[in-house]
């Protein structure tokens, strides 16, 4: 038992006995003995029954169940090597482990894996971590003492939690290493044997957009012969598919001169540079400036909603951008086009894609409807983990 305890208002118990990790701060009915943000909290029915422990932060989710029941194990070093140990050997069942095919991949996906707030992305001999929540920012310790357990061959761990722990539990969060440290030397890691060039320490997220594995090799399989322009592109890893596969040309858009650097060396990684141009232009005017017949276009923007009260201005951003990449293609063309906003649903999101396509007046069939790769799991009991989705047009 914590010293803290959460009692819930009756009848708000039913969601934590379906095992969903979230207490909302308008199913409490009072708190016993002195909490701060990122304790541990027991949370209880209203009778008493204790329903399991989590994570106490001030806010509309008041608590991240880390385990459930009477019998919840409270999060002490054993508690986190069992965690991370499980979420290994998912991926290691998955084939993303000790291969020198990939050697990049996510260790844990936060409610995916039980770890609500906490994500860890592995590039090599090294993990990345993310905390998003003051509890697992306070344990990051722990968790670096169970990564070294758990991980044969790790080197380093990197924290990169100053941009996503909430600043007033962490005023003053600095990114660092919490063990090991960097070589110096450019970082270069392998998906599916293509190598990339990593920038953990001051790229976007934890360096690498590992969400897109899948997708992008199904791009690599309609890519040859083609004119690929990829948009947002970041570091280019659809970029760097499309060139690898034989395609005609590739030409990669980001607004970021940093992002536009890094595509431009996993371009040069690839040896067929030649064929790839790179533009550090805003997405819009690009396409709507751009000369160029493209045959296949990536569609790849940044969250436009992260909060249900942006998600009608989302939709109408998904809108324009696809009407504009519609409009663009050339006839017969694929258009790979996706969003990570988690609070627009992929029905939304095809209606968005629908309403550009009506727009745009051109015919559009739906190949595949894409998501997140298996590294990127979702919690039956947290559908809300599912947050990428993407389709595939040919359009007429």
């Amino acid at each position: 038992m914590t010293a803290a305890i959460v009692t819930l208002k009756p009848g708000k118990d039913q969601s934590l006995r379906r095992r969903h990790p979230w207490v909302f701060s308008g199913a409490i009915g009072r708190m016993q003995g002195e909490v701060t943000e990122g304790e541990v909290v027991t949370v209880q029915a209203p009778n008493g029954e204790v329903l399991g422990v989590g994570h106490y932060a001030p806010g509309s989710i008041a608590v991240r169940m880390l385990d459930f029941g009477p019998n919840a194990q409270l999060p002490d070093a054993a508690f986190w090597e069992a965690r991370l140990r499980n979420a290994y050997q998912l991926r290691q069942g998955l084939g993303l482990t000790g291969t020198g095919n990939t050697d990049v991949y996510r260790l844990t996906h936060a409610e995916g894996d039980g770890l609500p707030g906490l994500i860890i992305d592995v590039y090599g001999d090294t993990a990345v971590v993310q905390a998003h929540s003051a509890g697992m920012y306070k344990a990051r310790p722990l968790i670096a003492e169970a990564l070294q357990a758990v991980i044969p061959g790790l080197r380093a761990i990197y924290d990169k939690s100053a941009e996503t722990v909430p600043a007033k539990a962490a005023p003053g969060a600095q990114n660092g290493y919490l063990f090991g440290s960097s070589s110096g030397q450019e970082h270069v890691v392998h998906e599916n044997g293509q190598p990339f060039a990593v920038d953990w320490e001051t790229g976007q997220k934890t360096g690498f957009f590992i969400d897109q594995r899948d997708n992008r090799s199904l791009l690599a399989r309609y890519a040859p012969g083609r004119r690929v322009l990829n948009t947002f592109c970041y570091t280019g890893g659809f970029s760097s598919y499309a060139l690898q596969a034989g395609a005609e040309l590739v030409h990669s858009v980001d607004s970021s001169k940093r992002a536009i650097e890094l595509t431009e060396r996993n371009a040069a990684l690839t040896g067929l540079e030649s064929k790839h141009a790179a533009y550090a232009e805003d997405v819009f005017s690009f396409m709507k400036n751009s000369q160029q017949e493209y045959d296949l276009i990536v569609l790849d923007p940044p969250a436009f909603a992260k909060h249900l009260s942006a998600r009608h201005n989302a939709l109408m951003g998904y809108k324009r951008l696809n009407a504009a990449g519609i409009r663009q293609i050339a006839p017969g063309g694929l258009l790979f086009t996706f969003s990570c906003s988690q609070v627009v649903s992929p029905e939304l999101f095809e209606g968005a894609v629908l309403a550009a396509a009506i727009e745009a007046g051109r015919p559009a069939r739906i190949l595949h409807r894409l998501t997140q790769p298996a590294d990127h799991p979702v919690s039956l009991f947290h559908p809300e983990g599912a947050y990428l989705k993407g389709l595939v047009l040919a359009v007429e």
